[in-house]
């Protein structure tokens, strides 16, 4: 199957300028670029898409860069900001970019031969060429009437409380020079990105245009958006990031958020996230729409993504932690990995000598708000909805310390979604 038969079944096609860059992919021997600012302090999950790509194009072929921002990055793109983004400093800038690095050089091929993929970083050039001859030698070839036609820009200028600094009004430059730099010292011609880097792209392509005489190309990607429209792994808070950083978002974290997606995005989350056949993607689909209790596609999905990102084991790990949210492998578990599954639970501390003599499972159940009043958790306890250690409680019984996971901590649960974690000090 040709790559771009490939690319347009799995929907990563928005925009190109030219269908002669699909067909010069399809046949390989492309150099294609993609940029990665370090304005944070890891990758995140919306990241993955574009990397994956480079991916795809270097299996048939073609020579990927990824090309991390130490220059671009001190500016801050405002492509479809709506405030200006806070100026890092260059230390903060390069701390992240040494975690970035690492993640880029996972998922590429370093000795590939003619296909090799290079990882570079702007800052090379940006921070060393001089203002006078970039103004000169670039800023030359563009109108400001041109620049604020961008809508990137002009949804900024049509807020008075807002607007654009020069600084950020200057990002398109920079990028369209990067796209240069890397056509001259690199011979590369096309540069990928998400669709709202359209307008920078264009500038690019532009710019080799002008400065050679020669063709350049753009592809954008479609913006991946979760089912209530926020972009998919990320969120302007931060709060919310998926992370490629397991130190940041573990393998388990991860792996639930997967599991968990929605199963109107799951079937392009598939095609963005996998390389899985199109046979296999299309027999997920109809396991969604047959049987979507069972979410057989959200755990290839997120088994899949794990094992890329953090290996067979850390996706076997997750998938076992998993399960013990609901078994009796919870026992199992060391005190890491019981305290993240648990995570989001509230918690109710309690000292050892409450328990000493034993408490009665209902009273306990309606401490930890798992039911309203000792009456309703008797009737949850008599109905055999409430669990303690993934165990049914027998509500005759009380509840004592040698029942404490590692010695410290009782997992109450009450049906399959209320769970309270109980801490013995």
């Amino acid at each position: 199957m040709k790559l771009r038969d490939d690319l347009q079944f799995r929907g990563l096609i928005h925009q190109v300028t030219d269908d002669v860059a699909l067909e010069q992919l399809s046949a390989g021997g492309v150099t294609v670029y993609v940029g990665f600012d370090p304005t944070g302090p890891s990758l995140h999950l919306g990241h993955l898409v574009p990397i994956l790509l480079l991916r795809r194009l270097q299996l048939v072929g073609n020579r990927p860069i990824s090309l991390a921002g130490g220059g671009t990055g001190l500016i801050g793109d405002p492509s479809f900001k709506d405030v200006e983004r806070p100026l890092l400093s260059a230390e903060e800038i390069e701390s992240n970019l040494v975690t970035i690095r690492a993640q880029l050089g996972t998922f590429l091929d370093f000795d590939a031969g003619a296909s090799s993929a290079l990882l570079l970083n702007n800052a090379q050039w940006l921070t060393t060429i001089p203002l006078t001859d970039f103004l000169r030698d670039v800023g030359k070839h563009f109108t400001v009437n041109q620049m604020i036609a961008k809508e990137a820009v002009k949804s900024r200028l049509s807020r008075d409380d807002v607007g654009i600094s020069f600084t950020e009004f200057s990002y398109s430059l920079l990028q369209a020079y990067d796209f240069l730099r890397l056509h001259l010292d690199y011979g590369c011609t096309l540069q990928v990105g998400g669709s709202d880097q359209w307008g920078n792209i264009t500038m690019g392509a532009e710019l080799v245009r002008k400065v050679t005489g020669e063709t350049a190309y753009g592809l954008t990607l479609p913006l991946l958006l979760r089912a209530d429209g926020r972009k998919f792994g990320k969120s302007e808070s931060g709060n919310e990031n998926v992370w490629l950083d397991p130190e940041r978002t573990s393998p388990f974290a991860m792996h639930q958020f997967l599991l968990n997606s929605d199963d109107v995005v799951t079937p392009q989350l598939l095609r963005y996230y996998t390389f899985l056949s199109h046979e296999e993607i299309v027999e997920l689909d109809d396991a969604i729409a047959s049987a979507p209790q069972e979410r057989r596609a959200q755990r290839v999905l997120a088994h899949h993504v794990v094992a890329m990102v953090h290996g067979e084991a850390a996706a076997l790990s997750a998938e076992r932690a998993g399960r013990a949210l609901f078994g009796d492998e919870i026992r199992s578990l060391d005190e890491a990995t019981l305290l993240e599954i648990v995570a989001d639970a509230p918690s109710t501390t309690l000292s050892r000598a409450e328990l000493a003599a034993g408490v009665d499972a209902a009273e306990l159940v309606a401490r930890c708000e798992l039911a309203t009043s000792k009456a309703e958790a008797r009737r949850y306890l008599e109905q055999g909805g409430v669990y303690l250690n993934n165990e049914r409680i027998d509500g005759s019984v009380p509840i004592d310390a040698t029942a404490a996971l590692h010695d410290r901590y009782l997992v109450l649960r009450r049906g399959r979604r209320q769970t309270h974690l109980v801490i013995l000090a």
